[in-house]
């Protein structure tokens, strides 16, 4: 089979990593030490809805975004949490484990002669600790710590592009498909930017703003059976 593509980038936490599992089990086992039992489709809708508004506040470090999150989430949801236990949820984070369907989808995909990379909205050291749940090494991984902006902002992706056309040869060269979860942090800026992207559409969402994306799967089996 013909290889469509050269490089393969992915967001990690919510495309690779079961962001939603962890973030819900982290508040609810910390909000049990304090005899609060707290919804997690709840904790979920806040984290959703503040997360993005942190971000975009201006960069700072993502393990400062997750407390300061803990703390609105918690606010929201009537759980007096003090500023300083927030750390809960970074702390958390190493402990986020990738859905079923990534490793075995990354495996055929590096077999396949694809080179991987990772384009995440969080710091290194956070990164590093979820790269060990997965079974592939990665050609190209950009952090927002590095290009110091959050997606949906182009940081991301302008950075990927210089490095895919350091690792292959020139950029314009190279055939680079991004594949992602979220249609606000990956989807919309990849269109905008012209980068072929595949929607990996975990929650069976509807796309908006007259935006359409180059593929769609439900999940990385999906995307590695088309183009493994």
């Amino acid at each position: 089979m013909t290889r469509q593509y050269d490089v393969i980038t992915f967001d990690c936490y919510g495309t690779l990593v079961d962001w939603e599992e962890g973030i819900s089990s982290a508040f609810v086992r910390e909000a049990a030490e304090d005899g609060i039992v707290l919804d997690r489709a709840r904790v979920l809708a806040a984290y959703h809805e503040l997360e993005p508004e942190i971000e975009a506040s201006g960069y700072r470090p993502y393990r400062e975004v997750l407390a300061a999150t803990a703390v609105r989430v918690a606010q929201r949801l009537g759980w007096p949490l003090a500023v300083d236990r927030a750390r809960f949820l970074p702390e958390s984070l190493a402990r986020w484990k990738p859905f079923p369907d990534t490793n075995p989808a990354l495996e055929r995909l590096v077999r396949a002669g694809y080179r991987l990379g990772i384009l995440s909205n969080v710091d290194d050291d956070l990164l590093a600790a979820t790269r060990r749940h997965l079974g592939v090494l990665f050609d190209v991984v950009i952090t927002a710590q590095q290009v110091r902006s959050y997606k949906p902002a182009h940081g991301h992706f302008e950075e990927a592009r210089r490095r895919i056309g350091g690792v292959q040869g020139r950029a314009s060269e190279v055939r680079w498909l991004h594949a992602a979860q979220s249609f606000f942090h990956d989807v919309v800026p990849a269109r905008e930017l012209g980068i072929p992207v595949a929607w990996i559409n975990r929650k069976r969402e509807s796309a908006s703003g007259g935006i359409a994306p180059d593929l769609e799967f439900r999940d990385l089996t999906g995307l590695a059976d088309a183009l493994g």
